[in-house]
């Protein structure tokens, strides 16, 4: 059964912050609030807790995951960024923007795109997460937490432990989320690509020459 961690919204308490870190060491897999929905998250490197949050979300490996770093050195370090690249994603964090680039070496074959060998990468701002990911001392891999069949995120950690409190490890309450869905953009190709719109302002990043990717 699900364990029920109730954090506060902006100043997680560190007590919890290091439980739920030990349950993700332990092979757990969590639900928690991000700066834009519930997400579920695992531990880099552990493929079984990767595939029971495939078979949650109802995803194959054709469907991209995302590596949540603590900066700019862990995105440099799982993901291979030119200048330009660069500019982008610093740019675009921290913030509700999940970057497409190819992977290095660091990143598990099994974690990568099976085509295209890319991953996501996002930098968030919400202060669980952060205190989280600065906890662990290493990035954490994150798919956003819409349930199979569904076009939305769960919303809270109520209706989440309600579902599911048999298949995750640990549900984390800092309040409800909006339930937006980031904006995921395909750096990895030229032009960029637009792959979905969601929250986050895109005027911001200066992808005046970004494409959209056609839906369907």
């Amino acid at each position: 059964m699900a364990q029920l961690l109730t954090l506060h919204p902006t100043h997680p308490q560190p007590r919890l912050v290091r439980r739920a870190s030990e349950i993700v060491a332990a092979g757990g897999v969590i639900a928690y609030p991000t700066d834009s929905s519930y997400a579920l998250g695992c531990r880099i490197g552990d493929l079984n807790a990767v595939r029971r949050i495939r078979a949650l979300r109802g995803i194959d490996e054709r469907h991209h995951l995302t590596l949540l770093c603590r900066d700019m050195a862990d995105v440099g370090r799982y993901a291979m960024v030119d200048n330009w690249q660069f500019r982008v994603v610093r740019t675009g964090t921290p913030g509700p923007f999940t970057f497409l680039l190819p992977a290095t070496r660091e990143v598990p074959r099994q974690f990568k795109h099976a085509k295209r060998h890319t991953i996501g990468v996002r930098i968030p701002s919400h202060p669980f997460v952060r205190a989280l990911l600065s906890e662990r001392g290493e990035p954490m891999i994150s798919a956003t937490f819409v349930p199979p069949g569904a076009d939305v995120a769960l919303p809270d950690a109520e209706s989440i432990r309600a579902r599911y409190e048999h298949e995750l490890d640990a549900v984390i309450d800092a309040g409800p989320c909006a339930s937006t869905l980031t904006t995921v953009i395909d750096l990895a190709s030229r032009p960029p690509v637009v792959v979905r719109a969601g929250a986050g302002d895109l005027s911001l990043l200066g992808l005046d020459d970004a494409e959209t990717a056609e839906v369907g």
